[in-house]
């Protein structure tokens, strides 16, 4: 039974990622769009985004996966608001994917990263009632939402 919970609560974590997938730059003819805007300077390789957000997935999964762990021993308005979160933060971060590189528009990606940005905190709070480690695997995540952040954000200011 645990090592089920934990396989769900990665691939519920990667999903994101692999829904990413469709429509990402890696896919033929879709970086040609991608190739023509100017970045920041700090923009890293692609290869580092791609090996940072497999590992903040599976971080995200193991987080999920602790929480999981003290479902019963967790109060219901708890473990509702975590899940709820969870959920919520998955389609934001698909949502992401697709505004930017599916729609093409950097201005709806801020957007749905401003509101994934703040999911993302009330979901580590939230974790927190429930498993202090499941908080401390999420911080990662943040972090790098508000790089993604400043990264999006120079897109918009410099195209």
């Amino acid at each position: 039974m645990t090592i089920l919970k934990f396989l769900f609560a990665m691939i519920l974590s990667f999903l994101p990622g692999f829904l990413g997938l469709l429509v990402a730059p890696i896919k033929s003819g879709q970086d040609s769009w991608y190739a023509t805007l100017n970045n920041s300077v700090l923009t890293p390789d692609g290869w580092v985004f791609s090996f940072v957000w497999t590992i903040l997935y599976f971080l995200i999964g193991l987080a999920l996966f602790y929480v999981m762990q003290k479902h019963s021993k967790t109060n219901r308005h708890d473990r509702v608001s975590a899940y709820t979160l969870f959920g919520l933060n998955i389609v934001l971060n698909t949502l992401w994917t697709f505004s930017f590189f599916g729609m093409h528009s950097p201005q709806a990606a801020i957007i749905v990263l401003t509101a994934l940005i703040i999911v993302a905190i009330f979901m580590a709070r939230s974790f927190y009632r429930i498993s202090v480690p499941a908080f401390w695997l999420i911080v990662p995540y943040i972090l790098w939402l508000m790089f993604a952040f400043y990264l999006n954000g120079v897109i918009i200011y410099l195209n």
